[in-house]
C-alpha cells in the first residue's frame, strides 16, 4: 500500500519544474548530487539519529556528539570522500561539535597566519586529527573589541620562550568552541610584549592537554562554561574557559607569517602585507551568509507545509475548514520569508565568488577591492543572520501552539541558530563597520575617487539625490529597473544625510557616537540593496526548466517589495517614493502572494530537505502531521509510567487533604 501524501494535491498545483529548481537552489547539478547523496547517507545511518536530542541530559548529549563526530570521521575515511563531500556530510550531521572549530577556525588560522615551516609542522597533524585545535580569542571581558584583549605573551630572552599569562579574571578565555573538554591545542590570541614594549594582539599555538591522557598541562586551567540557551541545540558544543598561569611555549610557536620576535627579542614585521589576514575573515563570514539560507529554508519549509495541512475556521455547510495558508495574514508573514530564503541563497553564492576573487587579488598584492569586500562580508553577515533568527521565531509563531513543541523542530533550530548574531562579529558592530565604509566612500567622492563593486551606485549620487520614482500603476513595481533605482536612492540619501550630520560635529568620533543609530539604518539600507541587486542579477542568467525563472521572478519581487513595505518610512521620508506609490507597491505585493500560493509547497520541496535534516513532525514531507504528533507525545519520558513519580509524596496528600502527615 502506497503511503499517504497529504501534500499530493498541493504538489500537483506547481507550475514549474521542481527538479530543475532543486538544481538552481543547490547551485549546480554536481552540487545537487553531492548534497542529495550526503543527506540520504546521514538520514539512513542510525548513529546520526537526532529525534531524541532535546531529551538528553547535557552529559548524554555531549557523549552523543563525540560518538557522531568519531563516526563521521570513520565514514569519511571508509567512503574515501572528497573535501567537498566531507564538508557536505558534516553539514547534514547537523550537530554543533568541536570538529567545526577545528576545521573551520584552527586550521584556517594556521594556514593564513603561519609561515611555510609552521604549516609543514602543524597542518599534517591537524588534518589527520592527531591534534585537535580551537580558536581562543574571546575573553570574559572582551569580545568585539579584539584590541582590548588582556592575555599576555611575554618574551623571555633567557630561555628563548614566550610566557602566556592571564593577568586578570576578565582575561580568561571564554566561549571558544571545542575548548571545554576536547581540544588538545589552541591558537591563542594574546598581547605580545618584548623588549619593554606592547606590540598588540598576535596569535600563538599553545598545547593545552596531554596527548597521552588528555589531562591539562601544568599552568593551564580549562573547563566548560555551562549550559546555554535551549534544549539540545548548541549544548552539544563544549564552549570553554581557559586561564594561563605563566605557561611557557617555544618562541617559534608564535604565528610568524606577518611578524616575529627574533632570538634577541626584537620585533620584526615581515614583507607579507598585513591585509592578507582579512582573507580568513571574509572566508568565515561568507560561510555564515551561505548557511543563513539553509537555516531559514528549514524553518520556512516547516511553516509552509504545516500551514497547508492546518485548517481553522471558514467552514461552509459542514465542509472542510480553510487551510491556514490561504489566509492573507498568513501569506503576508510567510511568503516574504520564503522569498528571503532564496534571496539569501543567491547572495551567498555571490559571496563565494567574491571570496575567490579577493583571494586571487590578495595573492597578487592587489588590495583595491578589500575595503568594499570587508564591508560586504561584515554587512551581509549581520543582515542575513539577524533576519534569519527573526524569521525562525516568526515561523514558530506561524505554526501556532504546535510550533512551540520541541518535536516541531523550530525551538531547537532557533536556539542553535541565534549565536550567529553574535559570534564572528556582533551584528550591530558589523553594521557600524559598514557605515564607516560608506562615510569614507562619500567623503572621497569630492576628490573624484569613484567607488567600486557594490558601492558603485554612490558614484551616481547626484542623480540618485534628485531622481523621482516613475511608478504610476501597481504593475510598474514589477520592473526591476524601478525597484533597483528606488533601493539605490534610499541607500544613497540615507548615507548622504548621515555624512551631512557628521560634518556638524567637532570630531568624527563624537558624531559617530551621537548618530550611530542612524548610521546603522543607513548600513541596513546599503546591505538590503546588495541582496536585491544580486537576486536581480541571478535572474539575468540562463535559468533552465519550465516555469522556474517565472517563480524566481515572483520571489524576487516579493522579497524587494516586502522590504519596501517594511521600511516604507525610509523610502517616503527620503523622497524616493510617494505615499501613493508605497500603497501601489503593497497592492502589487498582494497580487504576488496569490501567484506564489499554488506553488508554495513545491517551492519548499525544491530545498530538497530530508525529514531527518528537518527534524520536524509538523514539517514532514508526507504531511501526516496529526498522526505523527500523537505518536511523538507517547515518547515523552513522563509517559514511561502511568502514575507519575512523586504521586505518593506530593499529589496524594493534596487529594486526600493529609497535609499534616505529608512530607512537603
Amino acid at each position: 500500500m502506497e503511503p499517504l501524501d497529504y501534500h499530493a494535491e498541493e504538489r500537483s498545483k506547481a507550475s514549474f519544474d521542481v527538479e530543475e529548481m532543486k538544481i538552481v537552489w543547490a547551485g549546480s547539478r554536481h552540487a545537487f548530487e553531492i548534497s542529495d547523496r550526503a543527506a540520504r547517507l546521514v538520514a539512513s545511518d542510525p548513529v546520526f539519529r537526532k529525534d531524541n536530542r532535546t531529551m538528553l541530559s547535557r552529559k548524554e548529549l555531549f557523549k552523543d556528539t563525540l560518538r557522531k563526530t568519531a563516526h563521521a570521521v570513520k565514514r569519511t575515511i571508509e567512503l574515501n570522500l572528497s573535501e567537498e563531500e566531507t564538508h557536505t556530510l558534516w553539514f547534514y550531521v547537523d550537530q554543533p561539535a568541536y570538529a567545526n572549530l577545528h576545521w573551520g577556525m584552527f586550521i584556517p588560522a594556521i594556514e593564513g597566519q603561519g609561515t611555510e615551516e609552521q604549516k609543514q609542522k602543524w597542518l599534517p597533524m591537524a588534518h589527520n586529527m592527531q591534534i585537535i585545535g580551537c580558536y581562543a580569542q574571546t575573553e570574559l571581558g572582551h569580545g568585539s573589541n579584539v584590541q582590548g584583549l588582556e592575555t599576555t605573551a611575554t618574551f623571555d630572552p633567557q630561555t628563548d620562550e614566550l610566557v602566556i599569562h592571564s593577568p586578570t579574571l576578565t582575561s580568561s578565555k571564554w566561549w571558544p568552541g571545542g575548548l571545554g573538554k576536547v581540544s588538545t591545542h589552541a591558537v591563542v590570541y594574546a598581547r605580545l610584549r618584548t623588549d619593554g614594549q606592547d606590540y598588540g594582539v598576535h596569535g600563538f599555538i599553545v598545547q593545552l592537554r596531554s596527548l597521552d591522557d588528555h589531562s591539562p598541562l601544568p599552568g593551564i586551567t580549562v573547563g566548560d562554561i555551562g549550559m546555554k540557551f535551549g534544549s539540545g541545540a548548541y549544548n552539544s558544543m563544549d564552549n570553554g574557559l581557559l586561564r594561563f598561569d605563566h605557561v611557557r611555549i617555544p618562541r617559534n610557536q608564535m604565528l610568524m607569517r606577518l611578524s616575529q620576535v627574533t632570538r634577541e627579542g626584537k620585533y620584526v614585521q615581515s614583507d607579507v602585507p598585513r591585509q592578507l589576514v582579512y582573507g580568513t575573515m571574509v572566508y568565515v563570514r561568507q560561510i555564515i551568509v551561505s548557511e543563513a539560507s539553509c537555516a531559514l529554508s528549514r524553518a520556512v519549509c516547516i511553516a509552509t507545509r504545516y500551514s497547508a495541512v492546518r485548517r481553522q475556521f471558514g467552514s461552509e455547510n459542514g465542509g472542510p475548514e480553510t487551510q491556514v495558508i490561504n489566509y492573507k495574514t498568513q501569506q503576508s508573514r510567510l511568503f516574504p520569508l520564503l522569498a528571503s530564503a532564496y534571496a539569501f541563497r543567491f547572495v551567498g553564492e555571490w559571496m563565494k565568488w567574491l571570496y575567490t576573487d579577493v583571494s586571487k587579488r590578495l595573492q597578487a598584492n592587489d588590495f583595491s577591492t578589500l575595503p568594499e569586500v570587508h564591508a560586504c562580508a561584515a554587512g551581509l553577515k549581520s543582515i542575513t543572520t539577524s533576519a534569519t533568527a527573526d524569521a525562525i521565531e516568526e515561523c514558530r509563531k506561524l505554526c501556532g501552539g504546535h510550533g512551540y513543541l520541541s518535536c516541531s523542530g523550530l525551538p531547537e533550530l532557533f536556539a542553535v541558530y541565534i549565536p550567529n548574531c553574535t559570534y564572528e562579529g556582533d551584528n550591530i558592530v558589523m553594521l557600524l563597520q559598514v557605515a564607516r565604509f560608506l562615510m569614507k566612500t562619500i567623503s572621497r567622492l569630492v576628490s573624484g575617487k569613484m567607488p567600486v563593486g557594490t558601492a558603485a551606485y554612490l558614484g551616481r549620487v547626484e542623480h540618485l539625490m534628485q531622481c523621482h520614482c516613475e511608478v504610476q500603476r501597481a504593475e510598474d513595481w514589477l520592473k526591476h529597473c524601478i525597484i533597483l533605482e528606488a533601493f539605490e536612492a534610499r541607500s544613497a540619501r540615507m548615507s548622504v544625510a548621515c555624512a551631512e550630520s557628521l560634518s556638524r560635529f567637532s570630531t568624527p568620533e563624537e558624531g559617530f557616537g551621537e548618530i550611530s543609530a542612524d548610521l546603522v539604518e543607513a548600513a541596513v539600507a546599503h546591505c538590503q540593496l546588495i541582496i536585491v541587486s544580486k537576486f536581480i542579477e541571478k535572474l539575468q542568467q540562463d535559468i533552465p526548466g519550465k516555469g522556474v525563472k517565472t517563480q524566481l521572478e515572483n520571489l524576487c519581487n516579493v522579497y524587494a517589495l516586502s522590504l519596501l513595505h517594511k521600511h516604507l518610512g525610509d523610502f517616503v521620508s527620503t523622497g524616493c517614493i510617494t505615499p501613493k506609490q508605497g500603497a501601489l507597491a503593497n497592492e502589487q505585493l498582494r497580487s504576488l502572494y496569490s501567484q506564489v500560493r499554488p506553488n508554495a509547497i513545491a517551492l519548499v520541496d525544491a530545498f530538497n530537505h530530508t525529514d531527518h535534516y528537518l527534524g520536524s513532525v509538523i514539517g514532514c514531507y508526507d504531511g501526516n502531521v496529526y498522526q505523527k504528533l500523537y505518536e511523538e507525545a507517547w515518547k515523552s519520558p513522563l509517559n514511561d509510567t502511568v502514575v507519575p513519580d512523586g504521586y505518593d509524596e506530593y499529589i496524594r496528600p493534596l487529594l486526600k487533604q493529609h497535609f499534616r502527615t505529608a512530607r512537603l
